[in-house]
């Protein structure tokens, strides 16, 4: 009888949950889900490069989203499997702070986009993931190629003759479809600066010359509203 309990105990004290788990992890299942998180990273990384529209192009941030969505997938193989990894995880990405600002509204959605895929594939659902992923960049491809939209632009001009500002208003209404004065500041040197908001007839920025070759203006530069300079 002693010798049968003490069996039992050493049985027991060797068991480990870590056999089960072991038991009940695919391994085809979650290479497949991988591959698949890895071919939509891929996908979302070309669609990024393809309709990309902003100052400077990060490669190491579209890498990314190749990992992110391969990293999610397999997060969300591991909360499937066992409930307590779930829990822990939830308390780990809790105290995770990301610092890296994102300056273009589009550069979240293509995140939001790497991670939902990463979760569809580590749920299983890679129909869903795959067929969504299709859907969305054929309409990022249509909304950044096709759909052309007018921007309108800022101009500052530094001068240091303010009877010039009705040259400047003449030159502004040839060029433009539309300008509006929205500040106008005084410098302790008693230079002057004005900022117009302008909408231009056609893509064309040479009447930058026209303003820069007036008698006292220093400088005359030109940027759209999304941070890109055109002048």
């Amino acid at each position: 009888m002693d010798t049968q309990t003490n069996t039992t105990n050493f049985t027991d004290i060797f068991k480990s949950s870590f056999l089960d788990n072991t038991a009940s992890f695919s391994i085809v299942d979650s290479m497949i889900g991988l591959v698949v998180a890895f071919a939509l990273g891929m996908f979302i990384y070309v669609i990024y490069k393809k309709t990309f529209a902003g100052v400077m192009y990060s490669h190491n941030f579209n890498i990314s989203l190749i990992i992110m969505s391969m990293i999610t997938a397999l997060v969300i193989m591991g909360i499937s499997t066992n409930i307590v990894i779930s829990l822990g995880m939830v308390g780990a990405l809790s105290i995770v702070r990301f610092r890296t600002p994102i300056k273009d509204p589009m550069d979240l959605v293509y995140l939001f986009w790497a991670i939902g895929s990463g979760i569809l594939c580590g749920a299983g659902l890679i129909p869903l993931a795959i067929i969504g992923a299709i859907l969305i960049g054929i309409v990022m491809l249509f909304f950044s190629n096709r759909l052309t939209i007018e921007n309108p632009y800022l101009l500052i001009v530094k001068y240091t003759d303010s009877s010039i500002e009705s040259r400047l208003d003449e030159v502004l209404s040839k060029q433009s479809k539309k300008h509006t004065i929205k500040s106008k500041s005084i410098m302790p040197d008693n230079n002057l600066e004005v900022t117009y908001e302008i909408r231009l007839k056609e893509n064309d920025t040479e009447f930058i010359n026209l303003i820069k070759e007036i008698n006292s203006v220093r400088s005359a530069v030109m940027l759209s509203y999304d941070g890109n300079f055109t002048a």
